[in-house]
């Protein structure tokens, strides 16, 4: 299997079962009239948001897992401050592809 396939089947199951299994951890500042939703300004009218990147090998990415990054689907470190605020642990998703030989 090439690695372009790979790392958005990994990204995309990380993400899923971060969001599924404690959809709870992340209720701050930001979601108090809408308890659950997280997603406050990506592709709203869409009716899920998708990211499909290609990873040549040597490739490093670090993708946001708390939706709360200027740079999403990137990681800005914005999760720092949402884990002081609530006392949460999320941090990012990081994805390497190792280099050819």
């Amino acid at each position: 299997m090439k690695f372009s396939l790979i790392a958005p089947l990994l990204i995309s199951q990380a993400a899923a079962f971060t969001f599924v299994t404690q959809p709870h951890r992340f209720q701050t500042k930001l979601y108090e009239d809408k308890p659950g939703k997280i997603n406050f300004e990506k592709d709203l009218d869409s009716p899920k948001v998708v990211t499909q990147e290609k990873l040549e090998a040597g490739d490093k990415k670090v993708y946001c897992r708390c939706w709360q990054s200027g740079t999403f689907p990137l990681c800005d470190g914005s999760h720092v401050k949402h884990n002081e605020e609530t006392g949460d642990n999320v941090g990012p998703l990081i994805v390497s592809v190792a280099k050819g030989e």
